[in-house]
């Protein structure tokens, strides 16, 4: 008798809205979650605050962001209730048509998905940036797509963020949260609205944000799922007709180790951390041995990049307004031969952050009449506000491979290994780069692209996906196009580690369509 029909391993856009569908149609939920589960108050912002969560000790640091360097190759992952989408830039769009032509199973298409990302779009209440709050960096990108002939391909994007119309960049103090306008969402959880304070990636302070702890996983607890934040999964064993799930929890800054049954089991903990959990199971723990060999293969980074350009005499304020707003579009192939999507970056200012937050402090109570001035300037203050952040995606070969090996200097641990050859990506790498040399000089801007790129062929990557590819057999694939292992049945991934080729986009949504899909198909 198991003590749960389902065990969710992560909450982020896979592990969210499974927990949340099949909770809904009655199941026993219960999730199992690495994070915190976090609130503004909490969020990081001086030099000491809980900033980065160690995999190899997370008892000590359980932080915001797990950042992961391999050879060549660095990956930013969330850590949390809500897992990515608190880290991540808001946008939520649809892949394009012609990306599930190839790679894919043949079930899995846009006209498949459609009626799934519609769902994913409802309940994130999708909102493009209002026109009376363009920001610098979105009038850069306009101008830049017009004049080197692309403005057609330039579009506004669909955000997870909550706006006021009447919020303008007219208003006196205007990056006060004072302007923010709380109300209560569908879900019944309390949100304010944008008051563009640039903190996107590290925590929105007025939850304009529309993240999964606001909205999916509300509505799973409401039907009952148990969400059980700062546990670990370590192994997966087969239990007669179900599963058990081997776990740490952290108690006091202590592991303390625990077992959970299901009937059904589900990873959803990032396509690292799910490849990793397999990995283990399969090779190290030998608990599902019947694993594919096709494992840990075909390892995207989603062709992400950042050229940095610099501007002399001109305004751009990269950390003020929504991460990204807005895209000029080149998956058709049409530039260099290759496929990408160029976007706006921006990024928080880490040290107006750590000002505000020290003048918020008790002590300075007293004295708030004569400080009011100074957090007024430490709110408009922009340090880089002569930078624009050129961000992209593009569809890369798609061939690393994870593994686990073991460090030469701790031999008897086995750890999560990334091979990565940049050959066969060099190419659309050094397209995006050229279109981003292009924009910047054609609005009268400096590139200045990343010395780890130019010199070493290094990359930072805060998509990655695949490693338990879908596929149509073991031979090549992980999972069955409807996120169940092969050979293990009513075990499924459902997370961006099941996408099998780069999509050329941000990849929230047809994640979470993903897992709208497979959730209903196991509830029918």
């Amino acid at each position: 008798m198991s003590d749960y029909d389902v065990i969710v391993i992560g909450s982020g856009f896979g592990g969210a809205v499974m927990a949340c569908r099949l909770a809904e149609k009655g199941a026993k939920v219960l999730v199992l979650e690495r994070g915190r589960r976090w609130e503004p108050k909490d969020y990081p912002r001086k030099l000491g605050d809980a900033w980065f969560y160690d995999p190899d000790e997370p008892d000590k640091q359980n932080g915001w962001i797990d950042f992961r360097i391999f050879p060549d190759m660095a990956i930013a992952q969330g850590a949390a209730v809500g897992g990515g989408s608190l880290i991540y830039a808001n946008i939520s769009v649809e892949a394009p048509e012609q990306i599930f032509k190839q790679g894919w199973p043949e079930e899995i298409s846009y006209q498949a998905l459609k009626p799934y990302y519609d769902a994913v779009g409802n309940m994130l209440n999708l909102q493009e940036i209002p026109d009376n709050q363009l920001t610098e960096r979105y009038k850069l990108m306009k101008e830049g797509a017009e004049a080197i002939g692309a403005g057609d391909r330039f579009a506004k994007l669909p955000l997870a963020v909550s706006f006021d119309s009447e919020w303008n960049y007219g208003l006196e103090d205007k990056f006060n949260q004072k302007h923010s306008k709380e109300f209560i969402n569908a879900q019944g959880q309390q949100q304010g609205t944008c008051v563009h304070l640039g903190n996107c990636d590290i925590g929105c302070d007025v939850k304009a944000k529309n993240t999964l702890d606001l909205n999916y996983i509300p509505l799973a607890e409401k039907h009952g799922a148990e969400v059980r934040p700062l546990h670990i999964v370590n192994a997966i064993e087969v239990d007669g007709n179900g599963y058990r799930v081997c776990y740490e929890r952290i108690e006091n800054e202590k592991l303390v180790p625990g077992v959970e049954r299901a009937d059904k089991v589900i990873i959803s903990a990032g396509s690292l951390n799910s490849t990793e959990l397999l990995l283990r199971c399969r090779d190290q723990y030998k608990t599902l041995p019947e694993l594919s060999s096709f494992l840990g293969k075909n390892w995207s980074s989603n062709g992400d990049f950042l050229t940095p350009a610099f501007y002399d005499n001109r305004r751009v304020s990269p950390s003020h307004g929504p991460t990204i707003s807005s895209a000029i579009d080149f998956l058709d192939g049409s530039e260099y031969g290759e496929q990408f999507y160029i976007e706006d970056g921006g990024l928080p200012d880490l040290v107006r952050n750590a000002i505000l937050a020290r003048l918020k402090g008790r002590k300075w109570k007293k004295y708030q009449a004569v400080l009011s001035d100074w957090k007024k300037k430490a709110r408009a203050r922009d340090p880089l506000d002569n930078m624009m952040p050129w961000f992209a995606q593009g569809i890369d070969a798609a061939d690393g491979k994870l593994r686990l090996g073991r460090k030469w200097y701790w031999p008897w641990s086995r750890v999560l290994k990334l091979d990565w050859d940049i050959d066969r990506s060099e190419k659309t790498i050094n397209a995006i780069v050229s279109m981003h040399e292009r924009l910047s000089e054609a609005t009268g801007g400096e590139p200045w692209v990343p010395p780890t790129w130019k010199w070493l062929k290094n990359l930072v990557t805060p998509h990655p996906l695949g490693g338990c590819n879908m596929g149509t057999t073991p031979a090549n694939g992980v999972v069955d196009h409807r996120g169940e292992v092969f050979n293990y049945k009513n075990l499924y991934v459902v997370d961006g580690a099941i996408i099998p080729e780069a999509i050329g986009r941000n990849p929230s949504r047809t994640i979470a369509a993903l897992a709208e899909r497979v959730a209903a198909l196991i509830t029918e």
